[in-house]
C-alpha cells in the first residue's frame, strides 16, 4: 500500500475525473485535464534526464504551472523545492547551491535575478520559464517556456510505481538565517500534515483509496480558496490535502484584501486558508470598509496556521460570520500537526498562549527528554514522535539537534517551542524558545539581519528583535550602536540591508545605544534587546 503522493492525487482524478480541480484567473482545469498536463510535465522532465529524487525547483507566485510542476515532479518521483521569490541574489544562489538543484520553473519576470546567480550552479542544467506578460529577457538562461515544455510530454500515465519513501521536501527559515530544507517520506508527511489522520478522530485514514472514496460519495466539492503563497508549506499541504477529498481548488495569484471576496463571490468559495493577521485583518477591513459590496455568503469556514491569528480579529470575523467555522491549526514544518483550536467569542488564552486540542502522537518533554505525563502542568518542550520528518538535507549537525531520541524509545521532532498540559489534557502552547521572528507566516532569524546591518559603515553593533504588530504578529526591530563620528538614520540602514536579504526581513524599526548588552563570552542578551524596544527606551530614529 504506498501512500505516495502522486499516486493519492491520482486515485481521486480517476473517480471525479470531470470535476473542476483547478481554477486560477482564467484558466480552469478538471482533474483529469490536470492529471494528464502533470503528466506532460513529468515526461518532460524525464527527457531533460531528471531522475527518481533529483531536485526540482519552483520560483514563482501561485498559479496553475506551479501546481502542474509540482504534481509533474511528483509523478517523475522527482523532488520539488519551493523557493521563495522574495529573495534577493545572494538568499537565491544559497538555496540553489543548498538544494543542489539540477532543473528550476520560474516565472519569467525573475528572469535577471536568476541570470546573475545561474553560473554559481552547474548542476543547475534544465530551465523553463512561465510566461507573465513581462517580457524579462530569458535568452542567457536558454530557458523553454512552460507550455512547449508541456507539449512535448506524453498525457499518458505510464511513469512508473512509486513508493511510499519517495521524498518530499519543504524549505523554511532556518536558526543561521539561511533556509533549510525539512526532508520527509511521502507516507509520514502525509499522516503528519496531510489528513491521512482525521483531525476530530485521531484516526488514520483505512487505505490509499479512501479519500478518493470520500470524494466519489460526495457529489457537491468544496470550493477551496488558497490565498497565501504556494512557496510556504502550509499553503501546498493545504492544497494538496483538498485535492485528495475531489475539493476544486482556487488560487489566489498575488494577495489583494478586495480581490479575494471577489473570488468569495465569483466563484462560490465555501473556505478558505490564511496565515493569519497578515491576510485575516486585511481582509475584513476591507469587508467592513465595504459592507454592502460582497454577499459572501458562501463562506463557512476560516483555517489559519503558521502565523499568529489574532482573538480579535477572530472576533472581527464572527461578527460579519456569526456561523464561521474558524480553526487555527498549530504545527510546523519540522513537527506536522500538533493540534487545532477553534474560535469562539470571548475566548481567552491559558497561561500565556492559546490552548488547543492535541493531535496524534504530539508529547511535552523535560530538558532531560523524558515524557511528561498528560495533565501534568509541568512546563517543557513541545514534541512530536510517530511520522516525523527524516531531518534537514545536507545539515546532519541541525538534524540531530532538533531529532532526538527520548528516554522512551521513541525518536521526537522538537523544534524548540514550549508547551505545557492542562489539567483536562488540552494543550497549552507558550511560544518558541528561540529567538525567530514570526512576521506574516514569514520566518525571520536575527542573525542574518545582523549580518546584513553590520556591513554599513555606520554600524559598530546591533541586535535584530521581534516586536508585536497589530497586522504582521511582529515586525523587525533593530537596536543599534552607532560608530563615533558617523551617522544612520532607519532609511539609510533599510536601503543597505535590501541588497543583501529580502524585503520582509529589513527593520521597521530602528533603536539607536551608546552599547549593545551581551554577555562576558560575547553571546547577545536577547531578552534586553526585546525588552528596550517594545519598552521604547532608547533613542528611535
Amino acid at each position: 500500500m504506498a501512500y505516495n503522493i502522486a499516486d493519492l492525487f491520482e486515485h481521486t482524478a480517476d473517480v471525479v475525473g470531470d470535476r473542476i480541480a483547478l481554477i486560477c484567473g482564467e484558466t480552469t482545469l478538471t482533474f483529469a485535464e490536470l492529471d494528464a498536463r502533470a503528466n506532460q510535465f513529468a515526461h518532460y522532465l524525464q527527457d531533460q534526464g531528471v531522475r527518481p529524487g533529483d531536485h526540482v525547483g519552483i520560483y514563482a507566485v501561485n498559479s496553475e504551472p506551479w501546481v502542474t510542476a509540482m504534481l509533474g515532479s511528483l509523478k517523475a518521483r522527482a523532488v520539488p523545492i519551493n523557493v521563495n521569490y522574495r529573495y534577493v541574489e545572494a538568499e537565491l544562489a544559497y538555496l540553489i547551491s543548498n538544494a543542489d538543484l539540477v532543473a528550476c520553473v520560474f516565472d519569467q519576470e525573475y528572469a535577471p535575478r536568476l541570470t546573475a546567480v545561474i553560473d554559481e550552479a552547474p548542476s543547475l542544467t534544465t530551465l523553463v520559464h512561465i510566461e507573465d506578460g513581462s517580457g524579462a529577457d530569458t535568452s542567457a538562461l536558454g530557458s523553454t517556456s512552460f507550455d512547449d515544455a508541456c507539449a512535448q510530454g506524453s498525457p499518458e500515465r505510464d511513469l512508473g510505481e512509486r513508493s511510499n519513501d519517495d521524498i518530499y521536501i519543504i524549505y523554511t527559515g532556518g536558526t543561521t538565517g539561511m533556509p533549510k530544507g525539512v526532508m520527509w517520506r511521502h507516507e509520514d508527511i502525509y499522516f503528519a500534515l496531510g489528513q491521512g489522520i482525521d483531525a476530530l478522530t485521531n484516526e488514520r485514514v483505512a487505505s490509499e483509496f479512501t479519500k478518493a472514496e470520500m470524494a466519489a460519495a460526495s457529489p457537491t466539492p468544496l470550493i477551496f480558496g488558497v490565498i497565501p503563497p504556494l512557496m510556504h508549506g502550509a499553503a501546498q499541504i493545504a492544497m494538496l490535502s483538498q485535492l485528495f477529498i475531489g475539493s476544486t481548488i482556487v488560487l489566489v495569484s498575488k494577495f489583494d484584501a478586495e480581490g479575494v471576496w471577489d473570488l468569495v463571490d465569483a466563484h462560490g468559495i465555501n473556505s478558505v486558508i490564511i496565515t493569519g493577521d497578515a491576510v485575516a485583518r486585511p481582509m475584513i477591513e476591507s469587508l467592513e470598509s465595504h459592507p454592502d459590496r460582497w454577499a459572501a455568503s458562501s463562506l463557512i469556514s476560516v483555517s489559519s496556521s503558521a502565523a499568529l491569528f489574532s482573538q480579535s480579529v477572530k472576533e472581527r470575523f464572527l461578527d460579519r460570520f456569526p456561523n464561521l467555522i474558524i480553526t487555527d491549526s498549530i504545527g510546523s514544518t519540522e513537527g506536522g500537526f500538533n493540534g487545532v483550536t477553534y474560535a469562539a467569542k470571548g475566548a481567552k488564552a491559558e497561561g500565556g498562549g492559546p490552548t488547543v486540542s492535541p493531535g496524534r502522537d504530539v508529547a511535552v518533554l523535560d530538558a532531560e527528554l523524558n515524557v511528561i505525563p498528560q495533565r501534568d502542568t509541568t512546563v517543557g518542550y513541545l514534541g512530536r514522535t510517530g511520522n516525523i520528518p527524516l531531518g534537514y538535507y545536507n545539515d546532519p549537525a541541525k538534524t540531530a539537534e532538533v531529532f532526538v531520541t527520548a528516554s522512551d524509545g521513541n525518536r521526537y521532532s522538537m523544534g524548540g517551542d514550549f508547551a505545557r498540559w492542562t489539567d483536562d489534557g488540552h494543550l497549552v502552547m507558550l511560544g518558541r524558545g528561540s529567538v525567530s521572528i514570526n512576521s506574516g507566516g514569514e520566518k525571520i532569524y536575527p542573525e542574518e539581519v545582523e549580518a546584513a546591518l553590520k556591513g554599513h559603515p555606520a554600524v559598530y553593533d546591533c541586535l535584530v528583535v521581534g516586536v508585536p504588530d497589530e497586522r504582521w504578529g511582529q515586525r523587525v526591530a533593530a537596536i543599534v550602536a552607532i560608530r563615533d563620528d558617523h551617522t544612520a538614520t532607519l532609511e539609510d540602514l533599510t536601503d543597505h540591508a535590501r541588497t543583501l536579504v529580502a524585503g520582509y526581513k529589513v527593520p521597521r524599526e530602528l533603536h539607536v545605544v551608546d552599547q549593545i548588552v551581551r554577555s562576558p563570552s560575547g553571546k547577545p542578551d536577547y531578552p534586553w534587546a526585546k525588552q528596550l524596544a517594545e519598552a521604547g527606551t532608547a533613542r528611535v530614529d
